[in-house]
C-alpha cells in the first residue's frame, strides 16, 4: 500500500502496475475552489480511492485492473485554477503520449477542462459525452469564469461537440447556449417519460469519446454525496445501460468521475462512485 497518502485504486486485490506497464492512467485532482452549495469535493479522490480497496476485481465478465492501473500522485491544488488546470493538462498528455487511459478524478468539475484541452491539443476528432444534474453552460458564476457551473462553457468555446445526458437544472441563459450552439441534449425528463434507455449518439459524433460523469447525475437516493444532489436523478443500472448505449460503436479513451464530496459516517457515496470508475474502465477495454 501507498505511504504518506491515499492507496492505490484496487491495490489490494491487484498489484498498482507501473506507468509503461499500465492501460489506465489515474490522476487525483482534489479541486475544491468554487463550490457554490455542499462542500467537500477536495475529499473525493482520496475517500474514492480508499473505497476501491473493497471493490471486487471480477467485475461479472473480466477483471479490468488485469490490464495494469497505475495511480499517479495528487495534483497539487494550492495554486490558482488556471495553475491546476495546466497541471491537469500536462499530466493527461503525458498518459495519453504513453498510450494509457487517463482516469481524473475530481474534485470540483472545473477540473474536466484541463483533460479536455489535453485531448484537443492531439488534434484528433473526440466528442465529450456528459453525465450531469446541471448543464454547466454559465458564461460566469459568481463572477468566475472557471466555476464549475462554467467547464461545459468553456468546452463548447474549444469547438468540442458535446452532448449532455440527465440534466434537470439549468438557467434561462443556458437553455438559449444550447440553441444558439445547437448542442444535442437528452434531459433527465424525457428520459423518465419516454422509459428508454437505448440513448444513441448523432450519427456525426465523433467515435473517440471523453466521458465526464458529475456524481450529481445520480438520484441522491444513489448519490447523496455530492454538492448539489437534484431530485430526480439516474439509479445505477440506469447509468450503465446509458453509458453502454452512448459508447456503442465507439471508444471510450479517457474519462473523469467529479463532484463526490463523501457524507461522514456514510461509504455509500464513494463506493458508488469507485464501482463506476472501475466500471468505466471495463466499457474502455470491451
Amino acid at each position: 500500500m501507498n505511504t504518506g497518502g491515499p492507496p492505490a485504486f484496487l491495490e489490494l486485490d491487484v498489484p498498482p502496475a507501473a506507468p509503461d506497464k499500465a492501460r489506465f492512467e489515474i490522476i487525483p485532482v482534489p479541486l475544491e475552489r468554487s463550490v457554490s452549495y455542499g462542500v467537500g469535493t477536495a475529499a473525493g479522490p482520496a475517500r474514492l480511492l480508499e473505497a476501491s480497496l473493497h471493490l471486487e476485481a471480477y467485475d461479472g465478465e473480466s477483471v479490468p485492473a488485469y490490464a495494469g492501473i497505475y495511480t499517479g500522485p495528487a495534483v497539487g491544488c494550492g495554486v490558482e485554477t488556471a495553475d491546476v488546470l495546466q497541471e491537469v493538462e500536462s499530466r493527461v498528455a503525458a498518459a495519453l503520449a504513453g498510450g494509457r487511459v487517463p482516469v481524473v478524478l475530481g474534485g470540483e468539475h472545473t477540473v474536466t477542462l484541463g483533460a479536455v484541452r489535453a485531448f484537443a491539443a492531439r488534434g484528433d476528432p473526440f466528442g465529450v459525452v456528459q453525465f450531469d444534474a446541471h448543464a454547466d453552460l454559465r458564461d460566469r458564476y459568481e463572477g468566475n469564469p472557471f466555476s464549475h457551473a462554467c467547464v461545459m462553457r468553456r468546452i463548447v468555446e474549444l469547438k468540442v461537440p458535446i452532448f449532455q445526458v440527465g440534466v434537470r437544472s439549468l438557467s434561462v441563459a443556458e437553455a438559449g447556449i444550447r440553441q444558439v450552439c445547437t448542442i444535442p441534449y437528452c434531459d433527465a425528463d424525457a428520459l423518465q417519460k419516454s422509459g428508454a434507455l437505448d440513448l444513441v449518439l448523432p450519427p456525426d459524433f465523433p467515435a473517440q469519446i471523453y466521458l465526464t460523469f458529475d456524481v450529481d447525475a445520480f438520484d441522491p437516493a444513489v448519490m447523496p454525496g455530492t454538492g448539489t444532489p437534484e431530485p430526480g436523478g439516474l439509479f445505477w443500472y440506469d447509468a450503465l445501460r446509458l453509458i453502454d448505449s452512448v459508447l456503442a460503436g465507439r471508444r471510450l479513451a479517457g474519462f473523469d468521475v467529479v463532484e463526490l464530496a463523501p457524507v461522514d459516517d456514510s461509504h455509500v457515496s464513494e463506493f458508488t462512485a469507485a464501482k463506476l470508475v472501475y466500471r468505466l474502465m471495463a466499457a474502455a477495454l470491451r
